[in-house]
Order: structure tokens, then C-alpha cells, then sequence
């Protein structure tokens, strides 16, 4: 889905930039240009960076011994 309409970028073109080390506003604005015409796609942008720079969460078991991931 498009994202900044203005510069023709995609949210799955944003997920990788962020996944690649891209990990502020200021450098996806400087990768892609966006939020510098019209601005419209600030919220989402910044919503997109939020959502992927969230620490993941495990859940404790059940004997509240240390969870190990294979």
C-alpha cells in the first residue's frame, strides 16, 4: 500500500528500510523524501517506525523459568 503518495513509497519499502538499520524519521525522510510535499503521510510513518522498533515481548511460562528459544 502506498504509503507517501508524493514520493511513491510503499509501506513494504518502509518495513525494509527499518529492518535494514534504517531506524528514525529523519533517515526514512532522507531515504525516501517522505513527509517533505504535503506531509500527509507523517502519522503513518511514524506509526510504521513505532510499530516495527517495538521491543518484543515474551511471555513467562508457567514455572516462571528462563523461556528458551531454539
Amino acid at each position: 500500500m502506498y504509503i507517501c503518495v508524493c514520493k511513491a513509497v510503499t509501506d513494504s519499502q518502509i518495513l525494509t528500510a527499518i529492518d535494514n538499520g534504517v531506524c528514525t524519521r529523519k533517515k526514512l525522510t532522507h531515504c525516501f523524501g517522505i513527509g517533505k510535499d504535503c506531509g500527509k503521510c507523517n502519522k503513518e510513518v511514524s506509526a510504521l517506525l513505532e510499530q516495527r522498533m517495538a521491543p518484543v515481548q515474551l511471555l513467562p511460562s508457567a514455572t516462571n523459568q528462563p523461556i528458551t528459544i531454539i
